[in-house]
């Protein structure tokens, strides 16, 4: 997520939420600031779009659909592979519609987060998915046998 223009709103969080809040940022690297403003943005997300959830990853924190391994950008990567065709991507995943029409209405309304994940996905080769994802391993089809 971008930083946006903002304002100071204030809260109080009982000390234990405190607590919590201060770990997560210290795990990301954020100021206690920046990680509730992040996860009131977050929660804002997912009271206005059916199945968002974020979670982290190597790649960060990325919107992704419950109850699934995928993040947005990836249902989105999907469908321009079948050309625009949702409806492919539904029987590709064997989802319900909703699903996938769900990642497209969370695109519609920030597609420059979803657009910058696609192009970091685009640029990324395999030796820069090895620091990632160390157990990676790479997937070379053997060459049909001839009949």
């Amino acid at each position: 997520m971008k930083p946006a223009p903002s304002m100071v709103v204030s809260m109080r969080l009982p000390t234990e939420s405190g607590k919590r809040l201060k770990r997560m940022a210290n795990r990301h690297g954020w100021t206690p600031s920046d990680a509730s403003a992040r996860l009131v943005e977050e929660g804002l997300r997912r009271s206005e779009f059916a199945f968002i959830d974020f979670r982290d990853t190597p790649a960060g924190r990325q919107a992704c659909i419950q109850a699934s391994s995928l993040a947005v950008w990836e249902i989105m990567l999907l469908i321009r592979g079948y050309k625009g065709d949702a409806a492919a991507v539904v029987k590709h995943l064997g989802w319900p519609q909703v699903k996938v029409q769900a990642a497209v209405h969370y695109a519609e309304a920030f597609p420059a987060e979803i657009d910058e994940a696609i192009a970091e996905n685009d640029a990324m080769d395999f030796e820069a998915l090895k620091r990632m994802l160390p157990q990676a391993v790479e997937f070379v089809p053997r060459k049909a046998a001839k009949r």
